[in-house]
């Protein structure tokens, strides 16, 4: 296990030598190696100097940065998690204010397994604090209130320095704050990742302007509008992490709720679902049955395994189901297949190969879209084979001996949205403000849903395997 040591440096030259050594003198149980990245902001102090005698010290653990323009403390903390090749990463100012031996307080929940995200918060219970600005602590009480309003969280310190976390999910996140939004911009987006987020009390020992301190009333403003900013856009993944339809479905949570709910009673205790992408339906599927969550995205299934690391109840596997299964994948007793068929060539060899994996007496739930008349630029921009009419798709299960159980269609009230999204303006995204919207409909359309006089714009089927083959 690796530690980088994540430093940003703005004319720093009194306090860095001895952070660098309070750094160097911990010893971690579990890490095994440590970098420390050093990042300059464009310090006019001799700060440079300092971190080359340093980097010419140890050269094996310090990596130094130095950038020509002064961009603020988020653009450099951006350009050290790029950087960095840990395991694990922990943001450390160079100042003294906070105390390197809270170190291993503050990744021992990451260590151990239980968390992906560690705040070290300086208003937690702890043995001792410096006494300082009244006015500053009421502040952070106040900004950490508004974050944790806007993403749910039950923070006590949101703007702490000490944030530790796996580089490995970290490097997927955008940061686009340069100066001190860092702090609520990574909250905001380690909550809409729905990472597991720790909080452990530490030591602080704060520092007089006079001293150095740097931030100013303007910031607290500034983390206001980062706040509300990242609360209303949804830029939570770097690069191609994740297709933006994936992502943008996130935005509709109680519509995938609407959907899995109707076929809840027929999933068992173990349920395989077959191309689980970044995790939509898994995130609710695992509060009432054990699931097996497969991919054969190398994107997707890094996404998921650091989603679900050590979480009880989903195993997390690579399968390509156009191929028969490997002889080690478990052998459940109900298999979800949620707008994945639509994209296959080969549609019912992907259901053959299903039924290689499924107990006997086990069902598959399929969601797929219905009708071929409403295929439109929609479709071809999320790379729809076809849309399917109930005939169809009874054929595909029947052909293997299943019997239907149920056979409906979803989402009435979605259609009139489809076709002039589609058909008529020729879109091809919906965007996560219209699924917002739509999210926020759902109890409505639910109400209506079953009087109104048309199909749906989805289709559910409910097939059963025989007990014993014929």
């Amino acid at each position: 296990m690796k530690l980088s040591i994540l430093i940003p440096v703005y004319n720093e030259r009194r306090t860095l030598r001895e952070i660098i050594n309070r750094v160097l003198a911990q010893k971690i149980e579990g890490v095994d190696a440590y970098e420390i990245v050093l990042v300059d902001d464009c310090s006019q102090d001799g700060s440079v100097e300092v971190i080359r005698e340093l980097q010419a010290e140890h050269p094996d653990v310090i990596k130094p940065i130095l950038l020509e323009q002064n961009q603020g403390k988020g653009n450099a903390i951006r350009t050290a998690i790029k950087s960095a090749t840990g395991d694990i990463g922990i943001i450390q100012d160079a100042d003294l204010e906070y105390d390197p031996n809270d170190y291993e307080a503050v990744l021992h929940p990451i260590l151990k397994g239980d968390a992906d995200v560690v705040y070290g918060s300086r208003f937690a219970e702890r043995n001792q604090r410096r006494v300082l600005y009244f006015r500053h602590t009421l502040a952070n009480h106040f900004l950490t209130f508004v974050s944790n309003l806007f993403t749910d969280l039950n923070l006590t310190d949101m703007e702490t320095c000490y944030k530790a976390f796996r580089l490995q999910v970290a490097k997927t996140i955008p940061i686009r704050s340069k100066g001190f939004g860092l702090e609520p911009e990574l909250t905001a987006k380690f909550a809409k990742r729905k990472l597991r987020i720790f909080e452990v009390p530490i030591s602080y020992h704060g520092r007089t302007y006079a001293e150095g301190k740097k931030i100013k009333a303007k910031d607290g403003f500034k983390a206001l509008w980062t706040i509300f900013k990242y609360w209303v856009i949804d830029d939570m993944f770097e690069g191609d992490f994740g297709t933006k339809d994936l992502i943008d479905m996130e935005a509709a949570p109680k519509y995938t709720e609407w959907t899995l709910a109707r076929t809840k009673r027929y999933v068992g205790r173990q349920l395989l679902e077959i191309g689980s992408g970044i995790g939509n339906n898994v995130r609710i599927l695992m509060q009432y049955t054990e699931v097996i969550a497969t991919e054969v995205d190398p994107v997707y299934l890094e996404v998921l395994r650091n989603a679900y690391l050590n979480t009880p109840g989903v195993d997390v596997r690579e399968w390509d189901a156009t191929t028969p299964p490997p002889a080690d994948l478990p052998q459940p007793d109900s298999i979800l297949c949620s707008n994945v068929l639509e994209h296959i060539e080969d549609d019912q060899g992907l259901v053959a190969n299903a039924d290689k994996v499924l107990k006997p007496g086990g069902r598959m739930i399929f969601i797929v879209p219905r009708g071929q008349k409403l295929y439109s630029s929609l479709d071809s921009a999320i790379g729809h084979e076809r849309r399917y009419d109930k005939y169809q798709l009874r054929a595909i299960f029947e052909a293997l001996n299943y019997e239907v159980e149920e056979l409906f269609s979803l989402n009435k009230i979605g259609v009139l949205g489809w076709w002039w999204r589609g058909k008529i303006a020729r879109q091809k995204a919906i965007g996560r403000f219209g699924l917002k919207t739509f999210n926020v409909m759902v109890p409505l359309f639910k109400l209506i849903d079953p009087i109104l006089p048309w199909q749906g714009l989805s289709l559910v089927i409910v097939a059963k395997k025989p007990e014993k083959a014929s």
